[in-house]
């Protein structure tokens, strides 16, 4: 019995060593099994992330595009000390980096370690064709972990860390084209629209879809594209067309840079806008900056001037008045009209012209620009017409050319309408708040045979695969009779070879427009500073264009007339579009 006994004990002691023995295994391999070792993957996933669209002009040039960026990233404890000059050599040569600070990086840190955060795509392929290279020469070699005990080999990786925004033409076609900020979406650096073009068109400048990998990998970290590999295409964000020539803008800005010098003014804004399409060929300022390192004193050009600055536009709003008058059946061009020697009151009120006369026919009011002249006759507009006939014309609503952050402009009230005073200096350009392209908008009414267009900056997106997008057009509404706008036309060319705007003129060229001169209000009074324009169209027999000019605060003496300074300005643009064939002088076209 007590033997019986003494076995059982034997057999259970033994059981209870294997049974130990196999937990001490099971637990064995569970430790081995769940702790990091640092094994290479079986499956490895590369993704591609696609790009921001690129800009592109009429003419064919990239004027924002994008690139890739990369960082290298090597543990120095794979590298081996023998071969470490080579390894210094081999990829300073193959990243241009300086060997000296890829040197002191190596010698200050231990363990992973970033060599550059900067690389562009073509040195991203060689280094990682180097990559390859160094597993040949032997440059990395197995290093154990002291802590685990287990061994491991990190070569040189080469990680996408984002994308750069690049613009080619520096400062050219600022500030419309506007800049982009960079954002870190998912530890990649990516870039969006704040300001312009690259702002309107976000939605579709915005990278589409990454492209994703996912296969076994070689020794390399290379993937193995075989049939068990899977992958996604990559699409990248549209291509922005714009309707503006690059070749042209620069011609324009560097009129405009000199003029800017010449006349001491704080800018020179201008467009030139296919009349009949609306398309803009050119929207330029002398203040620009370059979106690839914006400073402080670039701080100021950013906004767009012609979408944000709002002013009081001056006599150029005569000719709208006097449209709102023909279209009203309320004036005959061919009335005489008593100007009082270029002197008038109206209630305290005491309104001068800058060239006298006794009586002027009331079309003449607009070609010698009386303020006179057009503070009696636009009392014969009731408080509706003329309210409503500046809303007609665009005025106190965005324009839709297609920018950001428009300003719509200020008009009175429809009961303000109802005062003589407000008729009158209304009609002469003060008293209200426009835009330069309001202004644009609303002279090409003229040279459109009455209907109203929205300018239009793009032409067309383009995706990845070709596929074309056309921006929506607004409708263009009739909102002058043609015969009233060709009769407008025609008093604005009288203008041009009789009045204000003489100094415009080209032998076999079909051109119209009307001078403004407008003082400036700082604390609610006037001050000696004067913002000047001309707006109007050029035309030949096949093409036809409505332009704009804006001087801002000329300090160069008398270069406050608009005739010292927007309208010398006016003509040399129109010397620029015929020199570059976008208008033809004919000699049947004659100048009376």
């Amino acid at each position: 019995m007590e033997q019986s006994d003494t076995k059982k004990i034997k057999i259970l002691f033994l059981f209870a060593v294997v049974l130990l023995g196999f937990i001490i295994f099971l637990g064995t391999l569970f430790y081995w099994a769940t702790i990091d070792r640092r094994l290479p993957k079986l499956e490895h996933r590369e993704v591609n992330h696609a790009l921001r669209g690129n800009i592109i002009s009429s003419d064919g040039f990239k004027i924002a595009t994008s690139q890739k960026l990369y960082k290298s990233i090597v543990d120095t404890r794979n590298i081996d000390p023998k071969k470490i000059e080579l390894f210094i050599k081999l990829y300073s040569l193959y990243s241009g980096d300086d060997p000296k600070n890829i040197e002191s990086i190596l010698n200050s840190n231990t363990g992973s370690t970033v060599l550059s955060y900067r690389i562009d795509s073509k040195s991203a392929k060689y280094l990682q064709e180097l990559s390859r290279k160094f597993y040949k020469l032997g440059v990395f070699k197995s290093y154990e972990d002291p802590k685990t005990g287990v061994a491991f080999l990190h070569g040189l990786s080469v990680l996408e860390s984002g994308e750069d925004r690049l613009y080619p033409a520096m400062d050219s076609v600022t500030p419309i084209l506007g800049y982009v900020k960079k954002i870190e979406q998912k530890n990649i650096t990516k870039t969006t629209g704040v300001k312009g073009v690259e702002r309107y068109y976000e939605d579709k400048l915005s990278s589409v879809q990454d492209s994703l990998i996912v296969g076994s990998r070689d020794i390399s970290n290379a993937i193995i594209l075989d049939g068990n590999s899977v992958s996604t295409r990559r699409f990248d964000g549209y291509d922005v067309h714009l309707n503006v020539s690059l070749k042209m803008q620069k011609i324009i800005e560097n009129v405009l840079d000199k003029q800017q010098k010449n006349l001491d003014a704080k800018e020179v804004v201008i467009a030139v806008m296919n009349s009949e399409t609306g398309e803009i060929i050119t929207l330029a300022s002398s203040n620009r900056f370059n979106p690839d390192g914006i400073a402080k004193k670039d701080y100021s050009a950013l906004n767009i001037s012609a979408i944000e600055y709002i002013y009081e536009p001056g006599s150029v709003m005569k000719s709208i008045t006097f449209a709102l008058l023909l279209r009203a059946n309320k004036i005959n061009p061919y009335d005489l009209i008593n100007v009082y020697g270029g002197s008038y009151k109206i209630g305290t009120k005491v309104i001068k012209d800058t060239h006298k006369a006794d009586k002027l026919s009331a079309e003449d009011i607009i070609v010698y620009s009386s303020n006179v002249g057009i503070a009696q006759i636009s009392q014969k507009l009731d408080a509706v017409e003329f309210y409503q006939g500046l809303k007609d014309f665009g005025f106190s609503v965005p324009t839709g050319v297609d920018l950001p952050f428009e300003h719509p402009g200020v008009i009175p009230a429809l009961n303000k309408f109802n005062s003589p005073i407000y008729k009158a200096t209304v009609g002469y350009g003060y008293g209200m708040n426009a835009t330069f392209m309001q202004v644009l908008k609303a002279y090409n009414v003229f040279n459109n045979n009455g209907r109203i267009i929205t300018p239009i900056l793009v032409k067309k997106l383009v995706s990845q695969t070709g596929q074309e997008i056309f921006p929506e057009r607004s409708p263009e509404p009739q909102i002058l009779p043609v015969a009233v706008a060709k009769r407008m036309q025609k008093i604005l060319i009288k203008t041009v070879q009789q009045g204000t705007g003489t100094g415009t003129k080209i032998a076999g060229l079909e051109i119209g427009g009307k001078t403004g001169t407008a003082h400036i209000a700082e604390d609610g009074e006037y001050v000696r500073v004067y913002n000047s324009s001309f707006f109007g169209f050029a035309n030949d027999k096949k093409s036809k264009y409505t332009i704009g000019v804006l001087v801002r605060e000329a300090k160069k003496k008398y270069a406050y007339f608009a005739a010292q300074s927007a309208v010398p300005v006016y003509k040399e643009i129109i010397e620029k579009l015929v020199e570059n064939g976008y208008l033809v002088p004919s000699p049947e076209i004659l100048n009376n």
